[in-house]
């Protein structure tokens, strides 16, 4: 076994992937002697979604839990869907989330000269000849799993396919007129085995390899040849691979190559309440039912982060659904379970008033201020405090006032007393209304003798309430976010018919503590009794806060439920 591989006896296997690998990495294993080197090839036709993240965790994880390496691969085969943003935004969003692949970077595009030659070298073999079936006929000539498939061009002499693909590459064909099939069983129960096409024509530029090439391999042929021309030990696939593992150890054994692979499955990550189909979300994007890729509603990697998602959650989220053969669904709460317990021990505690209206403490001295030291997280004391001040004039949240309460209600009425989060306990007056009956302004007196809220005669105070100082408070845009569909499986017939168009609701008139002003964006924050909430990391501004809601407070989600 190699120097660079661990011991076996370290190695905490977490699935039946690493135990396929334990056992290869043995003795008279089909690893033995090498390092685990795996390889996450998407295509860049979209943007990177949680469905990916899962994904991204298994080739990654896999080899960082072995001591081996892992590629990042663009699987660029098709000229027609990729774009060079899509590149940029899938490494920026694999780097986001934790993981390196150094100086592996590649693209399909780079083996597609040793693709052709392979090509040649099937033909040369007889096992592969060009046909000259239409799409419609060679459906319609398929078979059936008891009538093999046929086509009038699998006897054609090797010369002549070599002759007539060497053409197909110079461009003498149109799209369509020809392609060139792999030479295996007609009669095959797998009708991916049924001689599948390897190669079509598509004079389409290509975003690497400009008008170079006017054919391009498809991926089952693709897929195997760029693993083993990168000498990958374990390709690791989504459940849908299985019924093509077969054609990728076809190619992997009759075309010569510097690697044999592995190809393993494991089921994708499947989540209610959204869609993770690339179409789709493209179609959310260019209907304007979204902002674009990184609307923070979007399950997509940028549209999580945006919203204030950390790497953490996201792997954390993404470990703890396991690796299975068999696909499933996960509530979209376990997800913000995952955000919340992360932010519950990392984000600081602030106040923030999102529904603000004025509250007056009569007896509080005009002009004073007084400032009080904040413990900026419980949950970690060295993150250490930070000061707010205190005056006459504060703000709280309207629905901290009743005038004539409903029962059970222990805020702010007259007659009741409140705590004023860390400061004093105040007793409601009154309250002043405009011409339409609406309540403006809220009245109270303070207990100078409750400083840090605790009254010195040891009385009660039911309730707390959060507040910001009136005389520094900065002016917010807060963001709150809801389920995209109004289903839970919006797959099930057309999804946009499922759109909930109150899935967004801002507000415009907030107030938070002035120390946000020194906030980055994508900064993560407790906002008191509200949720947790991120720093907008494309329209906020020093002079222009926009706060986007992450995750509620309360939990639904019950682990192990």
């Amino acid at each position: 076994m190699s120097e660079e591989l661990k011991g076996l006896e370290e190695i905490k296997t977490t699935s039946f992937i690493d135990d396929i690998i334990v056992e290869e990495l043995k003795d008279g294993g089909r690893c033995e002697g090498k390092q685990v080197h795996t390889r996450f090839p998407p295509e860049p036709n979209g943007y990177l979604h949680i469905g990916h993240a899962k994904a991204i965790y298994v080739d990654f994880g896999t080899a960082e839990r072995f001591g081996g390496i892992c590629n990042l691969r663009m699987d660029d085969t098709n000229p027609t869907k990729e774009d060079v943003e899509y590149v940029d935004a899938i490494q920026e969003d694999i780097k986001w989330l934790g993981y390196n692949w150094d100086d592996r970077f590649y693209y399909a595009s780079d083996y597609f000269e040793a693709m052709y030659e392979g090509a040649i070298e099937l033909i040369e073999k007889g096992l592969a000849y060009v046909c000259e079936l239409t799409p419609d006929q060679m459906r319609e000539m398929r078979g059936d799993l008891s009538t093999p498939a046929t086509s009038p061009y699998r006897d054609r002499p090797k010369e002549e396919s070599l002759n007539l693909f060497k053409r197909m590459r110079d461009g003498e064909f149109e799209n369509g007129k020809m392609t060139l099939r792999a030479k295996i069983d007609l009669a095959s129960g797998n009708f991916n085995m049924r001689d599948p096409v390897i190669y079509r024509i598509n004079h389409m530029k290509h975003h690497r390899t400009g008008d170079k090439w006017c054919i391009y391999p498809m991926y089952d042929y693709a897929h195997p040849f760029e693993d083993a021309m990168e000498k990958i030990t374990h390709s690791l696939c989504s459940l849908e691979f299985e019924d093509h593992r077969p054609f990728y150890d076809w190619v992997i054994q009759n075309v010569t190559l510097p690697g044999k692979p592995r190809q393993i499955e494991f089921a994708r990550l499947g989540i209610n309440n959204t869609v993770m189909s690339k179409r789709k979300l493209r179609a959310l994007v260019e209907d304007g039912l979204v902002s674009g890729w990184d609307d923070p509603r979007m399950p997509t990697i940028c549209g999580l982060r945006r919203r204030g998602y950390t790497p953490t959650s996201i792997r954390n989220f993404s470990e703890r659904n396991g690796v299975s053969k068999v696909n499933s669904t996960v509530e979209y709460a376990f997800l913000e379970y995952c955000l919340r317990e992360d932010l519950n021990t990392n984000a600081y505690r602030v106040m923030g008033v999102l529904d603000p209206i004025k509250l007056i403490i009569t007896n509080y001295p005009e002009g004073k201020t007084e400032e009080f030291e904040v413990e900026n997280n419980p949950n970690k004391p060295e993150d250490g405090t930070r000061t707010v001040t205190f005056s006459r004039e504060l703000w709280i949240e309207s629905e901290d006032f009743m005038e004539e309460p409903v029962k059970k209600y222990f805020r702010l009425f007259p007659g009741n007393e409140v705590r004023l989060k860390t400061t004093y306990i105040v007793k409601c007056t009154g309250c002043k209304k405009d011409e339409s009956g609406k309540v403006i302004e809220v009245y109270a007196e303070y207990d100078e003798n409750s400083r840090g809220g605790n009254a010195a005669d040891g009385r009660k105070v039911k309730s707390t309430i959060h507040w910001v100082d009136a005389n520094n408070a900065l002016d917010a845009t807060i963001r709150l976010y809801d389920n995209l569909f109004t289903v839970e499986n919006p797959e099930e017939g057309n999804f946009l018919d499922y759109i909930n168009h109150d899935s967004l609701q801002e507000l415009t008139n907030c107030k938070v503590e002035a120390g946000l002003k020194e906030a980055k964006q994508g900064e993560s924050f407790q906002f008191m009794r509200q949720g947790y909430f991120c720093v907008d990391n494309k329209d906020s501004k020093p002079d222009h806060l926009v706060f986007n809601r992450s995750v509620k407070l309360k939990d639904g989600f019950k682990p192990g439920t």
